[in-house]
């Protein structure tokens, strides 16, 4: 929004700085680390008014959890309305990029809210039907899809780009919303299932966020998209700002999420912050890279998907218990242990999907 005060600048004044994606980028994760201090007690204080048990809490799961009780979730709703903001404030809104990124997040943010208040409303962990909550993401990610693929120029439409190698393009044609589509839903259930310890979810998210907005400043960028080596996507450098705002937000919702959690982001946030993960994965040409950079989530949502099928199939378990970071729980595992060592590698698989940045 703030963009459009470059019209009062005669190209070397102090409303010239708006038109720098950098210098917006920096006020985003500014104003948004602010949004996140300013409001986060008021909101969990609200929350734990309104929520009064707070989110159930497994009675399977480790034992440790269980003097969790009480915590309010549905704090992803700080997150939100910190990145929503934030971008609003900063990114130029006539960028189609922008907006599909948004709508993704705050669409996917609702289908969480829906599930997060129906565990507390009924105090069980089951929310709303899986069925309802796929069939919902699938809609949404489908709309994403399409509409990423009408703003793409004509050479990258319904075009997979392959890492490293520039000229090597795979034709997806019409199943592209198909793919489109698996790698939104499937970031945001990878995340969701990622949620399950203080401060797990989060840090990883904002890596990848960050990641994923250094690779959108370069793929928008004509001159380092040549030099790097990879596609030309004119536009979507804006999603940089979004990150920016993501990694603010985040960082101030960890302030309280920190172990031992005041609050938790429930599928609100989780879900929300996944989608969007997607969706600049999808509108950047980059959906393979954040498999990459978004390893730790595939690794935790391979251990449900392993679990689930060879205990079907044997009557026997792989872990412990899954997602996989309870598997190191019941291994005896500190949770901030897990937690940081988690970091650690989502760290390492974002300097990873970096290096796909190749320089020719």
């Amino acid at each position: 929004m703030l963009y459009w005060l470059t019209e009062f600048s005669d190209g070397g004044d102090f409303f010239n700085l708006f038109r720098y994606i950098t210098f917006r980028a920096g006020m985003a994760f500014a104003t948004a680390l602010i949004f996140g201090f300013l409001f986060g007690r008021p909101l969990i204080d609200l929350l734990r008014r309104k929520q009064g048990k707070g989110q159930p809490i497994r009675d399977d799961g480790p034992q440790s959890h269980l003097a969790k009780v009480g915590t309010p979730t549905m704090g992803g709703l700080l997150i939100l309305s910190a990145v929503v903001f934030s971008t609003l404030v900063w990114a130029r809104l006539d960028n189609p990029y922008v907006w599909i990124t948004l709508l993704v997040t705050l669409a996917f943010g609702l289908i969480g809210f829906a599930d997060d208040y129906a565990k507390v409303t009924k105090q069980t962990t089951a929310g709303v039907s899986g069925r309802v909550r796929m069939l919902a993401g699938l809609v949404i990610a489908a709309l994403a899809s399409y509409a990423a693929a009408s703003f793409h120029p004509t050479a990258l439409t319904n075009q997979l780009a392959m890492p490293l190698f520039k000229d090597a393009l795979i034709n997806l044609s019409v199943f592209f919303i198909p793919f489109g589509m698996f790698v939104i839903v499937g970031a945001a259930n990878a995340v969701n299932l990622t949620d399950g310890l203080d401060g797990l979810a989060i840090m990883p998210v904002m890596i990848a966020g960050a990641t994923l907005g250094v690779i959108a400043y370069v793929v928008g960028n004509y001159n380092f998209s040549e030099y790097l080596g990879v596609h030309f996507v004119p536009g979507t450098g804006e999603l940089l700002i979004f990150s920016a705002a993501l990694f603010g937000g985040g960082l101030g919702f960890l302030w309280y999420n920190a172990p031992p959690a005041a609050v938790f982001m429930g599928d609100t946030g989780a879900l929300a912050l996944g989608g969007a993960l997607g969706a600049i994965a999808v509108c950047t040409k980059h959906e393979i890279v954040l498999g990459i950079v978004g390893g730790l989530f595939v690794v935790e949502a391979l251990s449900v998907i392993i679990q689930v099928l060879y205990f079907k199939r044997t009557g026997r378990r792989v872990f412990l218990m899954a997602p996989i970071h309870h598997h190191f729980e019941k291994k005896g595992w500190a949770e901030p242990q897990i937690v940081i060592r988690f970091w650690i590698i989502s760290l390492i698989l974002a300097m990873i999907g970096l290096a796909t940045l190749k320089v020719r």
